[in-house]
């Protein structure tokens, strides 16, 4: 189980979730050759700014890069990275904030940066989701309350 502001990464067959996605956002970095895979629960799009920077898994950015880093060291390639994004939402009428957009746009050009290939998402709307990460077949189970399930 993965908390807001935090990330698992791990070696397949071991599943990771995570709970509470509104305008945070899931991202998950996946070698399917390797069957390594990472997910992150990010709060805010980045870091640079922020007063207080001791956690990357806080900052969309930061937290991407951190996996990346994490999964090569486990002998993962980011060649064969593939990451999917889940969350963003609008979730209260009138945000002038729009954390959810912001974070979905730091996600695409942090990915882009890396050279990351985005490879599926579900992200904006007005409801939040939880999702499921299966590191053996790299697919995302995403829960949510009244609109269903499905895998991307």
């Amino acid at each position: 189980m993965v908390g807001i502001g935090d990330c698992a990464i791990a070696r397949s067959p071991v599943k990771i979730k995570t709970s509470g996605l509104g305008s945070c956002l899931g991202i998950t970095l996946y070698d399917r050759q390797k069957k390594i895979g990472g997910l992150l629960h990010t709060m805010l799009p980045n870091i640079k700014g922020a007063r207080i920077k001791d956690n990357p898994a806080k900052f969309t950015d930061a937290g991407i890069e951190y996996i990346v880093d994490e999964i090569i060291q486990m002998r993962g390639s980011k060649k064969k990275l593939g990451a999917k994004i889940v969350g963003g939402a609008s979730m209260f009428d009138n945000s002038h904030m729009n954390i959810g957009e912001r974070n979905i746009k730091s996600a695409r050009e942090t990915l882009n940066r890396l050279g990351v290939e985005i490879i599926a998402e579900d992200t904006g709307r007005n409801y939040g989701r939880t999702i499921i990460f299966d590191t053996f077949t790299g697919d995302l189970l995403i829960k949510t309350i009244l609109r269903g399930d499905k895998v991307i």
